[in-house]
């Protein structure tokens, strides 16, 4: 019989070593390493190839034309902004899992869902970080009365939770979380790297076998990375992010990944009193009161297929230090200073000797370049203490050379902006189009865009 060896497993990075390192040599991470007892399995006996037939046809493989087909059912959750996150629903025997901070609702929206569908079917809530008390207490603190079908069920043996799945057969199961069960058969401990990997591995298995719509809870690292190894995003179906931020209400369920539906899509929610509500007009909640004031501008970001409408804010000042201050709040960092260094070089706005600030709105990260042209103007506004024309949206993205380039899915921005009350839209050249009750100003470099979106000086006012 083979000997069993011991291996310290990296719960960052999933890399083995022989020996305990107080930092991974793979990873660089410090006190990750968990030491873990392998037994080997014997090696089997030799594969061999048969022999080719003269007669070249698949044993099991078929063609494409000659899969059948198999309507996915999908059952609605109870909130419609998370069924357009999951694309249309939930899908039966789909794997789902939920990443975010602690105490920004995962387990609240878990539970006021489950409540909704426990109405008429089968739930099984497996609370592993909790007890069942805690959960009714939290039930009854959100205002959710006992529904006949949800059960709970406050276990981390995985074993346990795998034969309660089979016996009761829910139509969903929410597992709370994957970091908190264990299989007793392996000797790591629970949230190592190979009782993640394994037990979402069985539960996968489990959901697909029975078809059982199942939701796993994940948590996540200082850096927002889910923990546990990265093949437990590639197992699942689908994988949600929470994020928001803990100063502000709202929060936003994003799709990282979705194997029935497009990713990139988000939901929006405002945390409440009474748990989570669905936010009907999330533009609304991103656009700002509107006041004309020097230095904002408004452009229409995407997320996914969703088009929102939000405000961006920028503050240009005189530096008291000896390099000035750069700082981006809901705008990515490196990209807000590309957009300065090609204002400054192709505008001649002297920003070396200015601090520089910008944020959006709401707190929502827009991360796609149809906001670089936006971003300019503001900048620009705020230097020259003007505001941009009212109800113009800016849309474009800034290249290097002071141009401004084509960005995707235009018309359904400018049907957003269109339906919010704005007027005018300021798009790049290579798009420009008739829409209807819009004045398009079609513009080719960044100096263009400027002079159509400042207002004209009124009469014995300074430039």
């Amino acid at each position: 019989m083979p000997k069993p060896k011991v291996l310290y497993i990296c719960r960052e990075c999933g890399a083995q070593h022989l020996q305990y390192f107080g930092c991974c040599p793979s990873c660089g991470q410090w006190n990750t390493l968990d030491e873990q007892v392998v037994t080997p399995v014997e090696t089997a006996a030799r594969w061999t190839a048969p022999r080719k037939s003269k007669t070249l046809q698949a044993l099991s493989a078929k063609a494409l034309g000659e899969v059948g087909e198999q309507a996915q059912s999908r059952s609605a959750s109870g909130f419609t902004e998370l069924d357009r996150v999951l694309g249309g629903g939930i899908v039966a025997g789909s794997l789902v899992l939920v990443a975010g901070e602690p105490g920004i609702g995962k387990s609240t929206l878990l539970l006021q869902m489950a409540a909704t569908l426990g109405q008429q079917q089968r739930v099984l809530y497996v609370c592993a970080e909790e007890s069942a008390q805690q959960v009714k207490l939290r039930s009854q603190r959100l205002g959710i009365a006992a529904p006949p079908s949800l059960y709970l069920l406050a276990e981390t043996d995985l074993d346990v939770i795998l034969q309660e799945l089979i016996h009761l057969q829910p139509h969903l199961a929410i597992i709370d979380s994957i970091q908190a069960v264990y299989l007793p058969q392996l000797t790591a401990a629970p949230g190592s790297v190979s009782q993640v990997r394994e037990g979402a591995a069985a539960l996968m298995r489990l959901a697909k076998r029975e078809q059982i719509s199942l939701f796993i809870v994940g948590h996540v690292t200082k850096e927002g990375a889910i923990a546990g190894p990265k093949v437990l995003e590639h197992l699942v179906d689908t994988v949600l992010y929470f994020e928001g931020d803990r100063f502000a209400s709202h929060r936003l369920v994003r799709s990282v990944k979705n194997r029935f539906g497009a990713s990139q899509e988000i939901g929006v929610f405002e945390m409440g009193a009474q748990g989570l509500a669905e936010v009907t007009n999330p533009s609304a909640l991103f656009l700002g009161d509107r006041e004309p004031t020097p230095g904002s501008a408004t452009i229409v970001a995407c997320e996914g297929t969703r088009p929102l409408v939000v405000e961006l804010q920028s503050l240009v000042s005189p530096t008291s230090y000896p390099s000035p201050r750069r700082t981006a709040t809901g705008i990515e960092y490196n990209r807000f200073l590309q957009i300065l260094a090609v204002v400054e070089k192709r505008l001649g706005v002297p920003l070396s000797k200015l601090d520089a600030y910008v944020a959006s709105s709401g707190g929502l990260n827009v991360a796609e370049p149809a906001a670089d042209l936006g971003v300019a103007v503001a900048v620009v506004a705020s230097f020259r203490d003007r505001w941009v024309q009212p109800q113009t949206v800016i849309i474009g993205e800034v290249g290097l050379g002071g141009q401004v380039r084509a960005v995707s899915q235009l018309e359904l921005r400018l049907r957003e902006a269109l339906k919010l009350g704005f007027r005018r839209a300021i798009i790049p050249e290579s798009q420009a189009g008739a829409i209807a009750g819009l004045e398009i100003y079609p513009v080719r470099r960044v100096s263009d865009a400027i002079v159509a979106a400042l207002a004209p000086l009124a009469p014995g006012e300074s430039p």
